[in-house]
Formats: structure tokens, sequence, C-alpha cells
């Protein structure tokens, strides 16, 4: 059938019952990722089969990792670059159109992971079977990009399973495990891995039949009418979360959905040019590079034997039983020491919950429970590969804890501190091995936060750096390294931005106005909720150790708070009360009018130290920084980062303005060391 056709990245074989098997399998590569190499020889495989008419033809992955990551998102970079984003989009639809009007049945077989333009290859197909595992995940999460599913997702998902179902799916980018991709009609029939192949080919034989409620309601919610009722009740929903002006896709996919009828072609030509639209803005060229940042850091771990398999904690506060309660869901045997049980015993017990919500077989949860002991006595050291501490904040007692714990360890053993702003030069006098000795700074809550900071010291083996990286990788965590002086990374920048808040919280503005201000910026949360979510006493403890150093002082009233038993959040009281874990925000005069610099006093802030730390050379280039800030403090994604961002604003209109600040509020505002970065320039 194939005669005269040689494919780099696809196999085909017929059967004697006239089925065609094609196998995806990306050249050079351990993934399946959609380039156009791979697309253009799909597109010829495609118009041979229209041809020679086959029994069936079932589509599945060559790759043990799973069925397809994608498209090749560096090739959509350089498309975007050379401004040929809708020729290529169009491309890639002409091939599953043409795949999807085969006049032989179609089965796509999924397995592992299976997410954008690999979901859209397989929604082109007629059927669809996935292993019925925990691995299998299919989604589209290309809003995560700054743009939407170009390649017909969403075309022809909204009307395969209705779009109350498809459009969160495609809004919220977020992956679905097989089990409930079957159940809102995306995957027709689920197997045990070894039985996907002969399911495929009964499904062939005998299509699954869709129940009428299904294909009722798949008619029903896409009809002209709908669409002009549903979309402006889904925009709501979605400005609810996210700004237009800062993230646009989502909206343009509501607007194509909306605007698409009952032609697939004219669904397809919306849908193009949307996404060639957004390839253009500043939000999706940020997002792709934000993507790119997070699979550095994912990489930096990679070849190396971490050479840990048990890890002690020494601390069971929140930070240390939750690192503790991690390292032990990821598969680490793990002891956890305090002074007394009454101390582990609620670190136990978040543990219990935190395996109850991950895990689903009681076996797992199980397991899970038995590789996290308490440690009263400390045992554990001895066996550790790993000891943690995560002890308060206190240079004697750390100093302390380390003359015990340090002869115990084994000769190949690391010792890491989780303190957040003590610079490691100082904790590492008293040590005898002090280069196996760093930093590893989890931030709160350990289970959601991804960003783990490795910080150094001037006595650090590197080998012991990288095996550090090695572990984080091991527990699902985007490690930075950084320099270990005061706060390091995220906390030095975040600092100035959390005090000038509560400095301006002090001068009279309200708090919802200033929290308002913040994610007006982009930012995920507002600088007053924060601080009442990260604990007043946290920020006071950090702010402590950290104004000296950054040239600034605790602004007044934080200690009566403290004193008066009001920490935030976790005692209900802070500077917002709250109940049931939200924020009872007071109301706002509606005739007040904020300061028209409140932004620019907040964000310059962090920006001015954000590019300190770039002249002190805290991380080892700018694109670290811009990631270690997102992924340790949320800071506005769609901006890039702060770097990125004194790029984007220019490093000179920055400077000007924080010159402006400094003659009107003082000298915190001048322009800190680095602003002679090469780094700054847009490149």
């Amino acid at each position: 059938m194939f005669e005269g056709l040689r494919f780099n990245h696809w196999k085909t074989s017929l059967d004697d019952s006239g089925i065609v098997t094609l196998t995806l399998d990306r050249a050079h590569s351990s993934v399946n990722a959609i380039s156009r190499d791979v697309l253009d020889e799909l597109g010829q495989i495609v118009e041979r089969l229209a041809i020679e008419k086959p029994a069936g033809v079932m589509i599945h992955s060559g790759k043990s990792s799973g069925f397809a990551v994608g498209a090749d998102i560096k090739e959509f970079v350089a498309y975007a670059d050379q401004g040929t984003v809708l020729e290529n989009i169009q491309n890639g639809q002409r091939v599953f159109e043409a795949l999807a009007r085969l006049p032989c049945p179609t089965v796509a077989i999924v397995h592992g992971a299976c997410m954008g333009g690999g979901t859209e290859l397989i929604l082109a197909c007629r059927q669809r079977i996935a292993a019925d595992d925990d691995e299998t995940r299919i989604g589209l999460p290309e809003v995560m990009l700054g743009i939407h599913p170009g390649w017909g997702g969403s075309a022809r998902l909204p009307r395969l399973i209705g779009a109350a179902e498809a459009l969160p799916v495609m809004l919220t980018g977020k992956a679905l495990s097989a089990r409930r991709a079957k159940s809102i009609g995306m995957v027709d029939r689920l197997a045990p891995p070894e039985e996907l192949m002969a399911e495929a080919r009964a499904l062939l034989r005998h299509p699954h039949a869709r129940p009428f409620t299904q294909r009722a309601t798949a008619w029903i919610t896409n009809t002209w009418l709908a669409r002009q009722i549903l979309a402006p009740m889904v925009v709501k929903q979605t400005a609810a979360k996210v700004r237009k002006e800062h993230y646009p896709a989502p909206f343009a996919l509501i607007n194509v959905w909306k605007r698409g009828g009952s032609n697939i072609q004219q669904r397809l030509k919306l849908e193009a040019r949307s996404v060639a639209k957004l390839a253009e803005t500043p939000t999706a060229r940020n997002l792709i590079r934000i993507f790119f940042l997070q699979e550095r850091l994912k990489s930096q771990g990679s070849g190396v034997d971490a050479g840990i398999r048990r890890v002690h904690v020494v601390g069971a506060g929140v930070m240390g039983g939750d690192i503790a309660a991690w390292a032990a869901f990821k598969g680490f045997d793990v002891t956890l020491q305090d002074r007394e049980m009454k101390y582990i015993q609620p670190a136990l017990d978040r543990a219990s919950a935190l395996y109850e919500k991950k895990l689903k077989t009681p076996e797992k949860i199980a397991q899970a429970r038995k590789r996290l002991r308490a440690d009263v006595d400390g045992t554990g050291v001895v066996q550790a590969d790993l000891a943690i501490e995560a002890i308060f904040e206190n240079p004697e007692a750390k100093e302390s804890l380390y003359a015990t714990i340090e002869p115990q360890l084994s000769a190949g053993g690391l010792l890491a501190t989780n303190t957040s702003s003590i610079p490691l030069d100082e904790l590492r006098k008293g040590l005898k091995t002090p280069q196996r000795f760093l930093g590893l700074h989890f931030f709160n809550p350990v289970a959601q936060m991804p960003l783990v900071e490795v910080v150094r010291h001037d006595r650090l083996d590197p080998t012991i750096e990288k095996r550090a990286m090695a572990f984080c990788k091991a527990i699902g965590k985007l490690p930075v390294a950084v320099k270990g002086t005061p706060g390091f990374l995220v906390n030095r920048i975040l600092m100035p931005y959390l005090l000038e808040a509560l400095r301006l919280y002090n001068e009279g503005v309200p708090g919802p106005v200033l929290d308002k201000e913040a994610k007006a910026f982009g930012m995920p949360m507002g600088p007053i909720e924060l601080a009442d979510t990260v604990g007043l006493d946290v920020c006071a403890s950090v702010g402590k150790e950290l104004a000296p150093f950054l040239g600034l002082e605790l602004p007044p009233g934080l200690e009566d708070k403290l004193e008066a038993g009001k920490r935030g959040k976790k005692d209900g009281q802070g500077l917002y009360v709250w109940q049931e874990g939200k924020p009872q925000k007071p109301q706002v005069d509606p005739d007040y009018t904020p300061p028209p610099d409140l932004q620019d006093r907040m964000v310059l802030a962090m920006v001015n130290e954000a590019v300190a730390c770039l002249g002190d050379g805290v991380v080892d280039d700018a694109d670290l920084l811009d990631a270690g800030v997102i992924f340790g403090t949320g800071f506005a994604p769609f901006r890039g980062g702060p770097i990125q961002f004194v790029r984007s604003e220019g490093a000179e209109k920055i400077r000007l303005k924080l010159e402006t600040l400094a003659k009107r509020y003082g000298e915190r505002f001048l322009p800190k060391n680095g602003w002679d970065h090469p780094a700054l320039k847009m490149p």
C-alpha cells in the first residue's frame, strides 16, 4: 500500500484483514511532539489511504512515554517570528480534516500523555480508546501558552461532547484522566494497557454507539441560539478568573465557538485566524517563554543520580511536616523528628489528608503513610541520605542542631536547611564538612508551590548541588540555584513589595484597594491578603532579617497585631478578618480615590530588587531569575517575569519612575546596582 514512500516518523503495517496500523514514533526524540515533518508525512499517508480504502485504520504511539505531547513549540515560535503561523495552522488543519474524511473506520489508541495537537489528532479519528490506568492524561492545554487549540480542537470537541463539557476542558487547559475522558464522551472505550491493540480492533469491527442523550446534548448546546445565550455567560465566568487584557486567549476561544456554525470549514477558518492573531500577542510570547523556562528548570536534575532514598526531616511544623509528607508521597522513606510526639502528630494528620486527596486507592494511601514515620529520638539520621533541618529561624539553634546531626550522617549524606532568609555562609561556619551542606528552601504550601531554591554558599561542592537538583526533580519540584545571601532570591524580591504595601496600608490606603491594584497589574493575590495568608508572624520574622540588608524598615503596627494574637488567616484575624478560610474584606468608600502612583510604589519596589539580584549575581542569569520569581511568587506570568517586564517597558523609563518615587517618598526607591546590566536590553 505504501510502496515507494519512506517515512522517518511513522511506521505503517497492513494485516491480512485489511486493517492498517500507523505508529507515530518521532525520530531522534524520546517523545512525540508533532512537527511540520510529522504532519507532512501523515498527510502523504492519509492521501494514500483515501485512494486504497483499507478496512480500517488504527493510530497509536511507538513511545512508552505516551501518545503525543502536542505541537512542537520550538517550531511554533519560529513560525511566529517568521509570520507564517496562519499557513502552518492551516496545513495541520488540512491533514487532520483529510484524516477525519477517510471513508473507512478509524480509531486512535491512547496511552500516557496525549496533549494539545495529540488530542486534536485523536479527535480527527472516528473512535478513541484509552489505557485504563493512572498514567493516561488527555488535554488541550494551549491556553496556558496564550493561544487556543488550532488544529481543529475548538471546531470538533464541542460538537463531540457538547459545549458545556468541552469549553471548560479548553478554557482551563487541565488534563483529564482516562476515566474522566470516557465519562464525558471524549473517549469511547477503556481497556487495560496490555489489551489496547486487541480492543481497538474490536472497536473497528463494532463501533461504539454514542448514547442518545450524549448526542442530543452535543447538538442542542451548539445550536445558534444556545451559542448566543451561553457565550456571554461563559465570558462572565471567565472574566471572574482572568482579565481579558492580560489573558486574551480564553475570550478569543469563546468568540470562535460562538461564531462557529454547522460547517466544519467555517469553524476551522475562524479557529486558524484566531490562533494566528493570538500568536502575535506579548502574552503568548511571554507564556511560551515561561514554558521553556519551566522545561529548563525541570531538566536541571536530569542525568544525575541523587543517591537519595531515605530522608530525615527535623522540625514537624508546617514547613518541615509538609516537606516530609511530600517526600513520602513521592516515594521516599521519610523519618520526621521533633521534641515530642504531640508536635509530630498534626503533621502526620495533614499528610494523611494529602494522601487521601491525591491517591485514589486505599492500598496506595496506606503505602504512603507507611513511608512516613514519626521519629522523636532522631534515630533515622544514621540511615538518611539527606537530612533537612526545618526548625525556627534562629542561627544559634540551627548550628546547635547541626553539631548533633552532622556526626551521625553517612559519608555521602547531605545536610540541608529550609531557612528562608539566613545567609548560609553564616550557618556553615561550625560544620566539619561544609561542602555537603546547602539550602533547600521550599515554599508554603509545599504540595502546591512548584519552586525550591537550592541555596549555595562559598564552600559548597558542585556535585552536591547537582545531587540536590536531582532530588528536587525526583519529588516533582522545579529547582533554581541561588546565592546564599539574605532572603536568597524570592523573599528578597517579595519583601520590598510586601513592606511597601504595609506602609501604604498604614498611610490609610484600604487593604482591598491595594489588593485590587496588585491584581490589576497581574499578581495572583493582593499583598494584604498575601501577608495574612503567609502569616504576619512570618512576614515580621523574615522582614526583621532582611530589612537592614535591604535598607528598609518594618512598618509600625505589625508587632501590635502579633501581640494581640492576630497573625492572619491561621488565627482568623490579621489585617483582614477570615471566615472559613476566606478574607472578609471591608467595604471601601465609593468616593475614595487611590493615589495615582499606588501600583508603581508596590510593583517597582519589587522590580528594583529583582534588578539588584541580577546585578549581585544571586542567580546564574536573567532567565533563571524570571523563572524563580514567577514560580516562587506567582509574579504576573503574562508579563514574563520582572526582568522581561523591564525589557518590555524600557529600563530607562522604569529607572526614571524610580527616581521620581525616590524624590517623593524617600531613598528606598533609588535605582539599585544592576540597572546597567546588559540583560535588561530587549534581545
